[in-house]
């Protein structure tokens, strides 16, 4: 199966989802950016609100692309003890670094919110929401988050994911929804007729026209 593109792969997970329906609190994170436009349409055929959920990696000085850690927008933090110890990086400077990445976490999570509040996960059903999984690094830290936020149910959601990240996040939430679940996922944009890059404007549109929604109904 290939999704159209993300608002299509929303429409079809949605229909997957529709058992949480009449779930109470329930509540959609999408992670940005691609993310978003999935858990829009997610969010719009639950009747459920919808909020970002941002993530920022804390890489290795001079490793940047190595993580140590990870920050979310929310005060979540999520630490790589083994590279850590590893690499003999002390406390203080992770916790340097993760200052500033967080930062920058509340400054896009603040955009794509418009200003308004952030929604609590404390006893929610939470649906964790992204176009794809390949080795669900930030959706693991997406998982931790909420249940450092003490979240009633979590479930992530995705419309194709790798075999093995899926079975692996299945032991750390209530339920993995997945349509297509692969032995091979050479990357996520190969499931899609049309990937193109999501951008911060069309977060903050989606965003909008959700809350909207929901303060109108």
């Amino acid at each position: 199966m290939r999704f159209q593109d993300r608002h299509d792969a929303g429409r079809r997970l949605a229909a997957w989802l529709e058992g949480y329906r009449d779930a109470p609190d329930k509540l959609v994170l999408g992670i940005p950016r691609g993310g978003v436009v999935v858990a829009y349409e997610v969010a719009r055929a639950l009747n459920a609100p919808l909020e970002p959920f941002v993530v920022r990696k804390v890489g290795v000085p001079g490793q940047e692309e190595l993580a140590m850690g990870a920050v979310t927008a929310g005060g979540g933090v999520v630490r790589n003890e083994t590279v850590l110890r590893s690499l003999g990086i002390g406390g203080d400077v992770f916790d340097q670094l993760a200052k500033h990445e967080r930062r920058e976490a509340e400054r896009r999570a603040e955009r794509y919110r418009g200003g308004n509040e952030r929604l609590e996960l404390r006893g929610r059903t939470v649906l964790l929401v992204d176009d794809g999984l390949a080795t669900g690094a930030t959706m693991t830290t997406a998982v931790q988050f909420a249940f450092q936020e003490d979240a009633e149910k979590t479930v992530v959601a995705v419309p194709v994911a790798a075999r093995i990240t899926a079975n692996r996040l299945r032991t750390l939430v209530n339920e993995v929804v997945c349509i297509e679940e692969t032995d091979e996922l050479d990357g996520i944009g190969a499931w899609y007729e049309n990937f193109r890059q999501t951008t911060d404007e069309e977060v903050q549109r989606l965003m909008a026209e959700a809350r909207a929604r929901k303060n109108s109904a």
